[in-house]
């Protein structure tokens, strides 16, 4: 028998000041875009924020549904979007953060595995890694260097 040993690195941040300028910006967007998100069920809150090569940052947040399945996540709203706006650019980061409906939570929310999916697809699309910055209402940052730390053995085209 083998072992196969997966070695991830995710960075942690306390506060905003703490990142790049350009990132800071980013999660702004992404504050922003969770506070105009549909989410009347579950009341749980989810903005995203892309940054595109070009410097452009593309909001998309989360859309429920009463039939839960058709509702869509805020990374795949603004992914989608972006693409269809500027289907040549490449997503250089992209940043998230949640309202939990209740309680605010002192662990950012990571990416659901769909979305960790989508977010790996445009990596491949782009030809480069997609950096993943993920706010907690208490301020608490995570980044991911690539989605492939936070997706392993992921199934992508050379699968196929």
């Amino acid at each position: 028998m083998e072992s196969i040993k997966i070695n991830t690195e995710i960075k942690v941040y306390n506060n905003l000041n703490e990142l790049p300028e350009n990132f800071q910006q980013l999660l702004s967007s992404a504050e922003e875009a969770m506070h105009k998100a549909h989410a009347p069920y579950s009341n749980f809150k989810v903005g995203a924020a892309v940054l595109l090569d070009d410097g452009a940052i593309v909001q998309g947040n989360n859309q429920e549904n009463a039939s839960y399945p058709a509702g869509t996540c805020a990374e795949s709203v603004a992914l989608n979007y972006a693409s269809a706006m500027n289907p040549n650019a490449k997503v250089v980061a992209i940043a998230i953060q949640t309202k939990h409906p209740t309680t605010p939570q002192e662990i950012p929310s990571m990416p659901c595995g769909i979305c960790r999916q989508a977010i790996l697809e445009y990596q491949h699309k782009g030809g480069q890694d997609i950096v993943i910055l993920t706010r907690s209402e208490k301020g608490m940052i995570y980044m991911a260097n690539s989605v492939n730390d936070i997706l392993p053995f992921a199934f992508d085209k050379s699968a196929l």
